[in-house]
């Protein structure tokens, strides 16, 4: 039980590491921090030990990472293509909108703390029925236009099919977020079956991705929420995405000004 750890046992670990001629790595808590560092342990703890109901989901562990190795395989077709398409541009018209491609699968505790909030049925068949993004791939693209235009080229392609986008650049979130998102189904071959998968594709630009990757960092390291100033912080979060956001059009102006590319768009 993890709610048995004690002060005095921090305590005593403190003690037995100074008698032992070296410097705790707990030595920097003082008694009044000591409770709320516990509570963070405990909490971090318990935010990523399974409940038992998650073996309803997980229980059948060959099923779970047959389907995870199914979600992979449609991450890789989907890179393969993006990949591809950067690469026909690049040789015939010397043009590389794809700065990088990142890829991620949604982890087993992610998903059960998604399939809970959304009051779904805890099971494989309800996972793969509902959750749209257990497989992600994030493309950084240098202009705005090439957005508009990776997502044009990749849903024409007629193994695609095309299930929802949600456009975060023209409409922002309230944070600031900025973002492309696309549901794409594509067919995975396997060895006895043609399996249709989904995947969340989120284009955005290096400057959309660096305001998002900092937010992450910021509201990952500390609960915002908690604070007493997190509302005057997330002002100022949005003021930086309104800075970030009107740089990104800075730029895609200067480009057309140039007349770079222009005739793909």
């Amino acid at each position: 039980e993890f709610s048995s750890i004690s002060k005095s046992g921090l305590t005593q670990v403190k003690q037995n590491s100074g008698r032992a001629g070296r410097k705790s790595p707990l030595s920097f808590y003082t008694e009044e921090n000591m409770e709320d560092a516990m509570e963070r342990v405990r909490n971090f703890i318990n935010e990523r030990v399974l409940p038992e109901k998650a073996e309803v989901l997980f229980g059948s562990a060959k099923h779970f990472e047959e389907e995870m190795m199914m979600y992979d395989c449609a991450i890789r077709e989907v890179r393969t293509k993006l990949e591809v398409l950067n690469e026909e541009l690049s040789v015939r018209y010397n043009r590389n909108p794809i700065k990088h491609i990142k890829t991620r699968l949604k982890r087993p505790v992610s998903i059960l703390k998604k399939m809970r909030s959304k009051g779904y049925e805890i099971s494989i068949e309800s996972m793969t029925e509902h959750l749209n993004d257990v497989a992600g791939i994030r493309v950084v693209c240098y202009f705005i236009d090439d957005i508009y235009d990776i997502a044009r080229w990749l849903a024409k392609q007629d193994d695609i099919r095309l299930l929802k986008v949600k456009d975060y650049i023209r409409s922002p979130k309230p944070n600031g977020y900025r973002s492309l998102h696309m549901i794409i189904e594509i067919p995975v071959f396997f060895l006895e079956e043609k399996r249709m998968m989904r995947v969340e594709v989120q284009i955005r630009t290096v400057a959309m991705d660096f305001w998002a990757s900092l937010e992450h960092q910021l509201r990952y390291k500390k609960d915002l929420e908690g604070l007493e100033n997190a509302e005057e912080i997330g002002v100022e979060l949005k003021q930086c995405a309104e800075t970030i956001a009107q740089t990104d059009e800075q730029m895609q102006s200067i480009r057309e000004k140039i007349g770079v590319f222009t005739e793909l768009t």
